[in-house]
């Protein structure tokens, strides 16, 4: 999905391993759009999130499956990276304390929302796979 033998795509590639917050927009009963930031953590296929469990956004994904993915521009109108695709709980995908890859890139995150790993762990108990279709952006 992501040509790495490009600027864009290169550029989209260190910004995914180096950005801790990206935006994640569902659609709500009435077909609002409902953003909110997100951490988030991209595979080469797939970005997982964590949520804590009986929230609106996972009523959204399960009634309507299909998100946006964005991380902030330059704040001057370029740098824009946005993914659209398809979201699911993913029940199979250990807890985020368990997750090597996820625990290391917000283990300072958990310390400054005042969690250990295990207890964000419980808190945030339900795993998100989005899998990407397109990715548009400059």
């Amino acid at each position: 999905m992501i040509d790495t033998t490009t600027e864009f795509g290169q550029r989209v590639a260190r910004r995914l391993a180096e950005e801790r917050i990206a935006w994640l927009t569902t659609i709500d009963s009435r077909g609002v759009p409902q953003p909110r930031p997100i951490w988030f953590l991209w595979d080469g296929e797939t970005f997982l999130i964590y949520s804590r469990p009986a929230t609106a956004k996972l009523r959204h994904i399960a009634e309507r499956p299909q998100v946006a993915l964005n991380l902030d521009g330059d704040g001057r109108g370029g740098d824009i990276i946005v993914f659209t695709g398809r979201a699911e709980v993913d029940p199979a995908t250990p807890p985020a304390d368990q997750h090597p890859a996820y625990a290391a890139k917000y283990e300072p995150g958990f310390a400054r929302i005042g969690m250990t790993p295990a207890q964000f762990a419980a808190s945030y108990s339900v795993a998100i796979r989005i899998t990407p279709h397109k990715l548009r952006g400059h």
